[in-house]
């Protein structure tokens, strides 16, 4: 690696910045031996601080009974999101609808589960024929002559082909009433607490949203961004002397409000020893009993998982099986059933169809693409490691399978990844001209994909998952229960990057449960940057030869200077020594907040590459942005003007109009990003900021994924000293508790079983 010459010192901590302060998601996992809280980028706590959240909450919520505070939201936050054009619904409106649609199918499907059955409800075929047969007999309907009398064949009509049925947009949100946001800002003004949360709180409450908050007035902790000690403060404007700290109401909502931070930090469920010690921490008198009341009221659901799911019962009664009981919010934990249910059907139903097609695409491919094809023809279920080049494994299945008549779709985290899968056009069309890859949010939202069959299932006999260590439990699930019987799915990433921004780490999950073939590829990514961040994957920050500049690394002494050398490589030294420009070039940091956050940075970025006046929502024609249009999912792009509907961008050469109303919380200047913003693109040239207060905040997923986004050029920008190797060495990802792999074991058998 180069250096460039005349900076090396000693560099010096920012006083006040992100990575030395914490958010309620990280108090919350260091109460837990096994809680866990992704790196600066990926935390998104309450309101207060400045960190990098999981790209979902928003960016300024005013506390109850407190002002204003800024919120440890990442980018944007639930809702929908820009539209396409006048007439177009937005893609974020479908996606969140579809996603609403599909939880109220999960939760009829558990209550069908829980209500009685009938005998032989269940049987179908012959064996339902015999039992009606048996039960007309016995009831003198029938004699039993006619019953098992042989049927006269009936003419077999001609096949009519089944008309494929795309799914039609899914209707937009419905806003709250107008009347009851008004009765909610004059109960929010009574009670001390910003008018600016009526909206929110009553979309959170719905229909008679104050009645609701009058009642309980703790239920203000259903809005994203408010803390306890803001809802205790409204509590005791609105209840004076009954408010008191032993409130059974004030107990169940911190219970589902710390519930709610630990998925923000990547849970879906929460020990209960963990869950308990927070719980006093806040001041909660009885623990216990605050978890048991969230619990009778269905605020939250218990489970009882064993220890060692393989071990025998054990023979005397009296003994009990070890278990850990854990606590979860029913959303996640029905996603979590939900998706089990789903990829052990899938595992379980292989179709013996088409045959002849999956051996004619294994064939056609060579190398890691045919190791791949071969384990895809023989399972429904298969999972694909592998670096940046190992995409072109998965893009040459995709080719074959499409060749060889199969209906094949692959789907990436973000637009951009159409152009990261070499065996392919860049945008995305194959061969037959019909549209071959789109993003997973697209292909659950009918605006991309081939639509669905009479079912309502995706028409589909392959579904390739690029970036799949981004999915988050809900959207897998969702995703998982959209593929029809017999379909193959092949997941598809990279598994030393970041996990998803939303809760559940399904692809690790995965992995870890062996329940289905894993295809390691062996393709390694090319080059001293491909040297260089393999090395890290394996724990080792090597000295990397770059003769061709490919990795400088710039120190500085403190974050003031380090914005000052970032902004000098993006706008000079890059484009002037290696021929790339500054829109090409990305500069990752890792948090928001702090003398050198990315919002320290893009504000001198912008100053030095677009300067302007920001007359749109503090935004101008040119600036680059980074817009969320859901939780979780980061699109960048451009501003192109403003005008009455909103901000107009260009996102990967898409027109969306984001209405103001959602500007200030779904889009941020894009210049810099965090790594969990980045994890899903790549860029011709990176600069990686490292400031000395962000040394805590390192670790080796996070390194991996920064260092890894460069494709020519690489420079850090290096102020914490030894930090940096010691994270690469040390720094693991610390688990994230999920319930994914005893619910997969229990469903579907392992690998060395099967």
């Amino acid at each position: 690696m180069s250096t460039e010459p005349g900076l090396g010192a000693t560099p010096e901590a920012d006083e006040g910045t992100t990575a030395g302060r914490t958010t309620e998601a990280d108090a919350l996992a260091t109460t837990a031996a096994a809680s866990d809280t992704q790196p600066a980028d990926s935390r998104a706590g309450a309101a207060g601080n400045g960190s990098d959240g999981a790209e979902g909450g928003k960016r300024d919520t005013a506390g109850a009974g407190g002002g204003a505070e800024a919120s440890a939201g990442g980018e944007g936050g639930a809702g929908d999101g820009g539209s396409v054009g006048a007439a177009r619904q937005s893609e974020a409106e479908a996606e969140l609808a579809a996603q609403r649609v599909e939880r109220e199918r999960i939760e009829r499907r558990k209550a069908e589960k829980a209500g009685p059955v009938e005998a032989g409800a269940k049987l179908s075929g012959k064996a339902a024929d015999l039992l009606a047969a048996i039960r007309a007999v016995e009831s003198g309907e029938q004699p039993t002559a006619t019953v098992f009398a042989a049927p006269e064949p009936a003419p077999r009509p001609a096949a009519a082909p089944e008309p494929v049925h795309r799914p039609q947009p899914a209707p937009a949100a419905v806003a709250p009433a107008t009347e009851t946001v008004a009765a909610v800002r004059a109960l929010l003004t009574e009670g001390g607490a910003p008018e600016s949360l009526a909206p929110q709180v009553a979309a959170a409450l719905g229909e008679g949203a104050d009645i609701l908050l009058r009642e309980d007035p703790w239920q203000l902790l259903r809005v994203t961004g408010v803390r306890p000690d803001q809802a205790d403060g409204f509590a005791r404007a609105l209840l004076g002397a009954e408010c008191g700290p032993d409130d059974e109401r004030r107990g169940r909502a911190v219970t589902g409000w710390l519930l709610e931070q630990a998925a923000l930090a990547g849970h879906t469920a929460l020990e209960m020893p963990a869950l308990t010690a927070a719980l006093a921490q806040r001041a909660v008198p009885d623990p216990e009993a605050a978890v048991q009341g969230a619990i009778a009221e269905g605020d939250a659901l218990v489970f009882q998982d064993p220890l060692d799911p393989g071990a025998p019962e054990p023979e005397d009664d009296e003994e009990e099986r070890p278990v850990r009981v854990l606590v979860g919010l029913e959303r996640y934990a029905l996603a979590e059933e939900s998706l089990a249910d789903g990829l052990a059907r899938l595992v379980n139903s292989l179709s013996k169809d088409a045959e002849e097609r999956w051996e004619a695409a294994a064939a056609a491919v060579t190398g890691g693409a045919a190791e791949l094809a071969a384990a895809v023809a023989g399972h429904g279920l298969v999972l694909h490691t592998g670096g940046e080049a190992a995409r072109a494994e998965p893009a040459a299945l995709l080719s074959a399978a499409r060749s060889a008549g199969l209906r094949a779709f692959a789907a990436t985290h973000t637009p951009e990844g159409h152009r990261r899968l070499p065996a392919l056009p860049a945008d995305g069309e194959a061969a037959d001209g019909e549209a071959a890859v789109g993003t997973v949010a697209g292909l659950l939202s009918g605006a991309e994909g081939p639509g669905r069959d009479a079912e309502g299932a995706l028409d589909l006999d392959l579904l390739i998952v690029l970036d799949a260590p981004q999915l988050d439990v809900e959207g897998a699930a969702i995703l998982v229960e959209a593929l029809p019987d017999g379909a193959r799915l092949v997941l598809s990433g990279d598994p030393a990057v970041l996990w998803s921004a939303g809760p559940g780490r399904v692809f690790a999950d995965l992995l870890a449960a062996r329940v289905c073939p894993a295809i390691a590829s062996r393709t390694p990514d090319p080059g001293p940057l491909g040297e260089l961040v393999s090395g890290i994957g394996a724990g080792e920050l090597n000295q990397v030869e770059a003769p061709g500049k490919e990795i400088v690394i710039v120190p500085v002494r403190d974050a003031g200077e380090a914005v000052h050398r970032t902004v000098q490589l993006v706008a000079d030294s890059v484009p002037r020594a290696i021929g790339v420009p500054a829109e090409q070039t990305v500069v990752i940091t890792p948090g928001h907040g702090g003398a050198a956050g990315t919002r320290a940075l893009n504000a001198a970025l912008k100053e030095r590459l677009n300067p302007g006046p920001g007359r749109f929502g503090g935004f101008d024609p040119g600036d680059r942005i980074a817009y969320s249009p859901t939780p979780g999912r980061t699109v960048p792009g451009q501003v192109v003007n403003a005008d009455a509907d909103g901000l107009h961008l260009s996102c990967a050469g898409t027109p969306v109009v984001v209405p103001k109303e959602r500007v200030e919380q779904a889009v941020r200047h894009g210049w810099a990003l965090t790594a969990h913003q980045a994890v899903a693109g790549r860029w011709p040239a990176a600069v990686v900021v490292l400031p000395g207060d962000a040394a805590q905040s390192l670790s080796r997923p996070w390194v991996y994924t920064a260092f890894s986004r460069a494709e020519r050029h690489l420079s850090v920008v290096h102020g914490v000293e030894q930090a940096l190797p010691k994270a690469v060495a040390e720094a693991l990802p610390k688990p994230r508790t999920t319930r994914l792999p005893l619910l997969l074991t229990t469903q579907a058998p392992t690998t060395a079983e099967a």
